[in-house]
């Protein structure tokens, strides 16, 4: 495997930030480190295509002869059976305004990784190399950012001026009480004034809240009656039947009449029968 970065920071800034463990911990994108545990060590996961592994190991960063990184990792699955072994080489090339990081190595992994494409773990591999190289970068140029800086030294007559002046026991008698604040006048002492309204005014004024409170009355009663008024229109209730009763005379035209009828209808057959 091999693989070159370009960072825009110095490589004696990032020789820095490889030879403290504990900054490369941070920048390993993704890592949660153990408590206790080495500086590089804890659990990482892998995304590969769309899948996700997660791996529990460690890795140990040491300088060799010149400018060159061994990087030893060995970890295996949280979740299964497989692990993986890497033996990489990180090397730092000056270029012209910055520096290109080279990585140079060997890895072996089996389980869960071995049945995915190459193609996605090696995209995988690449993507993980270039945020690696470029959380070195943010470390390397944040060290200075976040260093705190000296204040300026004061000159040597301001010092011992100052020093004098706060050593100078002070001398009550030549100090100033401050002046008291002058008493306030209280609201509730004031006296009101007599209303500048005549009496036809004060008269409006009465009948205008008389006005009010009639109608604030009216509203809260409609309100009222609008809440429990029954539905119109088509959801109205259709109201129920009502009997009329007859007056008293009505109440015997009907016997009567029947009665006619009926007598009338007998004398007709009582005459057909004696023609």
């Amino acid at each position: 495997m091999e693989h070159e970065v370009f960072v825009p920071v110095p490589a004696e800034r990032l020789r820095e930030v490889l030879d403290d463990p504990a900054r490369v911990a941070r920048a390993v994108p993704g890592l949660q480190q153990d408590a206790g545990a080495e500086p590089v060590a804890g659990r990482l996961k892998i995304r590969v295509g769309s899948h996700s592994v997660t791996y529990r190991g460690a890795v140990r960063v040491s300088r060799r002869d010149g400018d060159a990184y061994a990087v030893e990792g060995e970890a295996e699955e949280s979740r299964g059976s497989g692990s993986v072994k890497l033996s990489l080489r990180i090397a730092l090339r000056t270029a012209e305004d910055g520096c290109t990081v080279v990585y140079d190595g060997t890895a072996s992994a089996d389980g869960r990784i071995k049945d995915l494409p190459a193609d996605a773990v090696e995209s995988a591999v690449t993507r993980l190399l270039n945020r690696f190289a470029e959380h070195l970068a943010a470390a390397a140029t944040g060290a200075d950012d976040e260093a705190p800086t000296p204040p300026p030294p004061a000159p040597s007559g301001q010092d011992s001026g100052t020093a004098a002046e706060g050593k100078a026991p002070a001398d009550p008698g030549l100090t100033e009480e401050p002046p008291a604040d002058p008493e306030r006048p209280s609201v509730f002492g004031v006296d009101v004034p007599p209303s500048s309204l005549g009496p036809e005014d004060e008269e409006d004024e009465e009948d205008i809240a008389e006005a009010a409170h009639a109608r604030r009355t009216m509203i809260g009663r409609s309100a009222e009656e609008v809440d429990h008024a029954p539905p119109r229109g088509r959801y109205a209730p259709v109201p129920a039947p009502q009997t009329v009763t007859p007056a008293a005379p009505l109440r015997w035209a009907a016997p009567a009449a029947a009665l006619a009828v009926a007598s009338a209808i007998v004398a007709v057959r009582a005459l057909r029968r004696r023609r």
